[in-house]
């Protein structure tokens, strides 16, 4: 009678871009990863994953990885490559920089990385340092979440912190601009305990999306107007006084000038702007006034407008009217910001040779690799792909496509951007490597080990860098730190009230560790120290309009008069499903389970254009094209077209993707991305 062994289940965490930062068990089998699941042990992943996530062993173990260094043997863009070996690799990186930089200055060397991993190893240390001690030009991180973040702090003072898993408490929840149900999972099922201890969910967005289908009432606007909503609920809660005058006149600055302002702001008025009824403003207003504790979860998706901080920063002034943020599970939360790390330990800018290096904002990679002065000759791309994913994407390849460029591409595959590479060296998966991660949402702060060794000769990125800081010659200590050292140092804040308890050593025991947000709580002294801007000191001395306030969109779209002529609708390209941005991209089961790159249209759009659902449509505005499938849908409102996910070159219709259409300009707050604000045209192909 035979027995099998049970199968060995180890520890991990999801490393991709997203607020969950799951715990993972991972399951072995002969030494090869057999399955991923949630960790059942982790108290806010409980055992559930997002789907993507469980197809990770599809991606570790691709046919397509990148499991050797490969040096360019056709045309860029081409993807054609030949095997070399590491020594060669590096020689021929560290030959390429030492060349540059005597004859045009290390500020021609650019690094391009944003969250592929979101590993603190991995990401934003040995890398940083390495590229400053070099004195390369330094990149401004923009592309996600800058000006909603800055938004909520200037009205809050800091970023956020709130324990989500005390959302359980609320009594009325506003999902506005996310839809949480592709990239917040875990917040939908701490809102459905609320739920069921009797809570409301309403979903505010441009799209009726699967969040919008999942809560209890769904108000749709025309895109970028969400501060007129919010100063429409506020005139109403003004008018009605649904106020807490005691937390106003403690915990909030500007009271005089800020109720002026949202006097201007009728509802009448504010349904003009948002194409939300006046009567359904006014309702919203008194259902948000008279329940406690009431509940604010701002998504990632309203900030990508030209207007986007000041969005963030008006709906985060609508707690203080009511006093939520005394009440457990009351408040608002943009992105969690108590796991701060000492950035400059883990970076090292004092390195920098020359402190007055420029600085390139990442949304504007075209121009850098097109028109900047000095030009841009080396380029390093690692955990990110901007030939799909950065904005003005023509810009982009054109710059890509320069001869005179070198760009070396650290990734598991040949990505899009790879494609342009003249060198890809292979990378390790999260599962092959020791990292530390913190979440931008949740309170705990893990420790993975690697669950397997590198796949082929994939290197880290930590030891990438440590090693080309070796054959540069660097001999300063940092460059001798383990990825040990570094974790330490993470974990090492004693000046953080919210970490000062946290040490390696309770981290490498138990894996995983809640921050102290006990000890420093929100209320009341958080806000007596930092009250909140209802007119904003810090916004005036930028000389931007310290109170909240609806601006107009740039492109000029107007929704409810169809816009200009030439350019008749606005595009939102938010998420989809499976994928994150382009990673997961390439799994053909994913691939299969969201069909293929499409454009959702209002049937009296469709009807105009003569357009039936499922036909071929080319998106056109003057930044470039590209050709999607029609959907049908009063999901989305006239004058709005929608289309979700960044797909691989090869599973569009024409190899291009929405972001040939995405403007490069930067938002009003923190220089971020304006991804939404995009004004169109449509063409019918024939």
């Amino acid at each position: 009678m035979s027995s099998s062994r049970p199968q060995p289940v180890v520890r991990s965490v999801c490393p991709l871009d997203c607020p969950d930062t799951c715990g993972l068990a991972v399951t072995l089998k002969d030494g090869r990863i057999h399955r991923v699941d949630g960790d059942p042990d982790h108290p806010v992943t409980r055992g559930t994953i997002c789907h993507k996530v469980r197809h990770f062993p599809a991606r570790v173990y691709h046919p397509d990885r990148v499991l050797h260094p490969l040096k360019r043997t056709g045309r860029k863009g081409e993807g054609v490559f030949t095997r070399i070996t590491w020594e060669e690799a590096l020689d021929e990186i560290v030959r390429r920089m030492q060349e540059i930089i005597h004859r045009h200055g290390a500020e021609a060397i650019l690094p391009y990385s944003y969250y592929g991993n979101m590993g603190l190893v991995n990401n934003g240390s040995m890398d940083r340092r390495f590229f400053h001690r070099l004195g390369a030009s330094r990149l401004d991180r923009t592309i996600c979440n800058v000006a909603g973040n800055r938004g909520f702090e200037m009205t809050m003072g800091f970023k956020g912190a709130i324990d989500p898993e005390e959302t359980v408490h609320s009594r009325l929840i506003i999902v506005w601009g996310g839809n949480i149900v592709s990239t917040n999972m875990h917040q939908v099922m701490l809102f459905e305990q609320a739920r069921k201890r009797g809570a409301k969910i309403i979903a505010i967005d441009v799209h009726r999306n699967r969040t919008a289908r999942w809560a209890d009432e769904f108000i749709q606007l025309y895109p970028g107007t969400d501060a007129a909503l919010a100063l429409g609920m506020m005139h109403t809660l003004v008018e009605e006084d649904l106020l807490d005058h005691d937390f106003i006149r403690t915990y909030t600055t500007g009271w005089e000038d800020f109720r002026k302002r949202v006097a201007e702001y009728t509802p009448e008025r504010a349904s003009r702007i948002t194409g939300v009824p006046e009567e359904e403003i006014v309702r919203l207003a008194r259902e948000y006034g008279r329940t406690t504790p009431s509940f604010i979860r701002i998504g990632n998706g309203l900030q990508h407008h030209d207007n986007g901080g000041m969005i963030v920063r008006t709906i985060a002034c609508l707690p203080a009217l009511t006093g939520q943020w005394k009440v457990r599970g009351g408040g608002a939360l943009k992105e969690n910001g108590v796991a701060t790390v000492d950035k400059a330990r883990l970076e090292r800018p004092d390195l920098l040779p020359n402190p007055e290096v420029r600085t390139i904002n990442m949304i504007r990679l075209g121009d850098a690799l097109l028109q900047a002065d000095p030009p841009v000759r080396f380029l390093f791309v690692y955990n990110a792909n901007p030939a799909r994913v950065a904005p003005a994407q023509e810009k982009v390849l054109q710059g890509l496509a320069r001869e005179d460029l070198f760009t070396v591409v650290h990734d598991l595959f040949i990505t899009d951007t790879a494609r342009y590479a003249d060198l890809v060296l292979p990378a390790t998966s999260h599962f092959e490597n020791l990292d530390v991660y913190k979440s931008y949402w949740h309170l705990y702060l893990q420790m993975a080990r690697p669950v397997i060794p590198p796949q082929g000769e994939a290197m880290s990125n930590f030891d990438l860098f440590k090693t080309l800081a070796k054959r540069m010659g660097f001999t300063e200590p940092c460059f001798d730190d383990t990825p040990e050292d570094i974790i330490r140092q993470v974990a090492d804040q004693p000046e953080n009230p919210w970490m000062e308890d946290v040490t390696y050593e309770e981290l490498a025991e138990k894996g995983i560790v809640k921050l102290n947000l006990a000890k420093q709580p929100l209320f009341p002294d958080l806000l007596k120290r930092n009250k909140i801007a209802l007119y904003s000191e810090r916004m005036k001395e930028e000389g931007l309009d310290p109170l909240p306030n609806h601006v107009p969109l740039k492109e000029g779209f107007d929704a409810r008069r169809n816009g200009d002529a030439k350019h008749p609708f606005m595009l939102i390209a938010g998420p989809n499903h499976q994928f994150l941005n382009t990673t997961m991209g390439n799994i053909p089961k994913l691939r299969k389970l969201e069909g293929e790159p499409r454009m959702e249209i209002h049937p009296a759009d469709a009807a105009r254009y003569g357009i039936a659902d499922g036909e071929a449509v080319r998106v056109i505005n003057r930044r470039g094209s590209c050709i999607l499938k029609a959907r049908v849908t009063e999901n989305t409102l006239p004058g709005v077209l929608v289309s979700n996910g960044l797909w691989w070159g090869d599973a569009s219709l024409d190899s291009k993707g929405v972001n040939q259409l995405t403007p490069d300009r930067e938002a009003d707050l923190a220089g971020g991305a304006v991804f939404f604000s995009t004004a169109v045209r449509i063409e019918k192909l024939t």
